[in-house]
């Protein structure tokens, strides 16, 4: 997995690159642009299209420099480069590259002010404004800049970060930075690329490598790490031969209601398709055709308004919530449930009780799992204005009631008691419909019912709740639940048999 890192650690790694590759800080900035330059010609390959690039005085400007030398060499003919002279200091590097461009026949103007700016004409913008380590809105002349480029409506391409995007920590409630089409960055994502509302600064991102020593970045201490194939692929365990199906666990679903039954279904079907020996349906009387007919695999354990959980260690790993419904008799359940001290993934209608009942907090068993939206974690732990401070505190009510967080949005986050977040990159728009929690909540029950610990069968469950998405999606404009719930066991198949394969 990648260790993702804040802007300070970034330089720092930048340092520990120069001093002990042997590499000059000029010839780092060089392998930078190129690979920014090599990105933006896979996208913008017409040459002759004008190019208008606004460099700042630091780094960043200098980065943006050296992308129009080379965009030059590589036939590009009409690029413009605007100096944006707000600030008396400038770097070294930024001296070099300035003294190349210089050199060359290209285009030069400098800004004093943003009234210098006039009648600019320009087919694509590169933003080398302002680079990483910005930890306060824009001010004074360099909102009127950024406002000016964004009015122009141009499709821009930030380097490495836009101008004014913090690229971790609290973000404004109002951004008033770039509005970038792409942002290329180098060697890692920044940290806030992953919450929503990064949307607001640009519509992707493509990290390209430079260099940058990876063994002083992985050992760096880190709060947030990026999952990668290569880790699923390790956790996954192979089938051995004379295994059977008590070898693969029995899990339990509560879930369901007389209108919901759908919900119990889908997490009943994952929890079929990702594995376990053996699954047992906690549902409503009345869901029993449902059940039957559709899923003549799932064991059923007929619900009412009186029932206990007989026994509830015969199963290696209880999942309660999906479609359950809010009840007196149901919140009983629960905490019978979480009295049972058994392995538990509480999610939906579970989570909203829960929420009501804080003193159950306390007696949670260690790793259980609670698998909350936006607004079921709020409503958990309080309002929150940003996803920044939202990771904040589910990281520290993981630490606290040492606990697992799966916090679900376009990139899910995985909080662990240790403190650490472990992001899956997995999952796309296409899935936004109803049913994926579902889905998810019955594959993190089967790979725990597997014996897997919490905390991989948390992130085997949403890196591969993910990828069966982004499968589907390649021929789908929506992508459904039960599709998704149905690829799950292919999906599996596919990362064992690639990384054998690449053994």
């Amino acid at each position: 997995m990648q260790t993702l890192l804040t802007s300070e650690q970034m330089r720092e790694a930048d340092e520990f690159t120069i001093a002990n590759k042997p590499i000059a800080s000029i010839d780092l900035m060089e392998k930078a642009a190129r690979a920014f330059v090599q990105s933006f010609l896979r996208d913008e390959f017409d040459t002759s299209k004008s190019v208008a690039i606004f460099c700042g005085k630091g780094n960043n400007g200098g980065d943006g420099l050296a992308i129009a030398h080379l965009l030059i060499a590589n036939g590009y003919e009409n690029i413009k480069v605007y100096v944006v002279n707000f600030s008396a200091k400038q770097s070294d590097d930024f001296a070099i590259n300035l003294q190349r461009i210089e050199e060359t026949r290209c285009k030069k103007f400098e800004i004093n002010q943003v009234s210098d700016l006039k009648n600019i004409k320009t087919d694509l913008i590169i933003d080398a404004i302002l680079g990483s380590g910005l930890n306060k809105p824009l001010e004074g002349a360099y909102t009127d800049l950024v406002s000016f480029i964004n009015q122009l409506n141009k499709r821009v391409y930030s380097v490495d970060v836009p101008t004014g995007f913090f690229a971790e920590g609290k973000l404004p409630e109002k951004y008033n930075g770039i509005k970038a089409y792409k942002t290329i960055c180098f060697q890692r994502p920044k940290i806030n690329f992953f919450f929503p509302e990064s949307a607001l600064a640009t519509d992707k991102y493509e990290v390209v490598e430079i260099g940058l020593d990876e063994g002083f970045i992985q050992k760096q201490d880190a709060d947030f790490y990026l999952l990668e194939k290569k880790d699923i692929q390790k956790l996954l365990k192979p089938r051995k031969l004379f295994s059977h199906k008590g070898t693969y666990g029995h899990a339990l679903i509560v879930a369901g209601s007389a209108n919901t039954m759908g919900a119990a279904l889908l997490s009943s079907m994952a929890c079929l398709h990702s594995g376990a020996g053996l699954t047992t349906a906690c549902i409503p009387q009345s869901g029993l055709i449902a059940l039957n007919t559709s899923l003549p695999e799932v064991m059923a354990l007929p619900r009412d308004e009186y029932t206990r959980i007989e026994n509830p260690a015969k199963y290696q790993a209880i999942a309660v919530g999906p479609g359950l419904g809010v009840s007196t008799e149901n919140e009983k359940l629960l905490e019978t449930l979480i009295a049972s001290e058994q392995p538990l993934v509480i999610d939906a209608d579970a989570l909203n009780m829960l929420a009501e009942r804080q003193d159950l907090f306390q007696k949670l068993t260690e790793n259980t799992i609670l698998t909350p939206h936006l607004k079921e974690f709020d409503r958990l732990f309080g309002d929150h204005i940003t996803w920044w401070e939202r990771l904040q505190t589910a990281k520290q009510k993981a630490r606290d009631l040492k606990i697992i967080i799966v916090l679900k949005n376009q990139f899910t986050f995985i909080c662990l008691p240790n403190g650490k977040v472990y992001i899956n990159p997995t999952g796309n728009p296409a899935m936004a419909q109803g049913g994926m929690g579902d889905v998810l909540t019955g594959i993190i029950v089967a790979f725990i019912a597997q014996k897997y610990t919490p905390a991989d069968a948390a992130i085997l469950a949403c890196f591969v709740h993910g990828r069966a998405g982004d499968y589907l999606a390649m021929e789908r404009f929506v992508v459904t639940a039960s599709a998704v719930a149905k690829r799950i066991s292919m999906e599996i198949k596919e990362l064992m048999f690639q990384a054998h394969d690449q053994v």
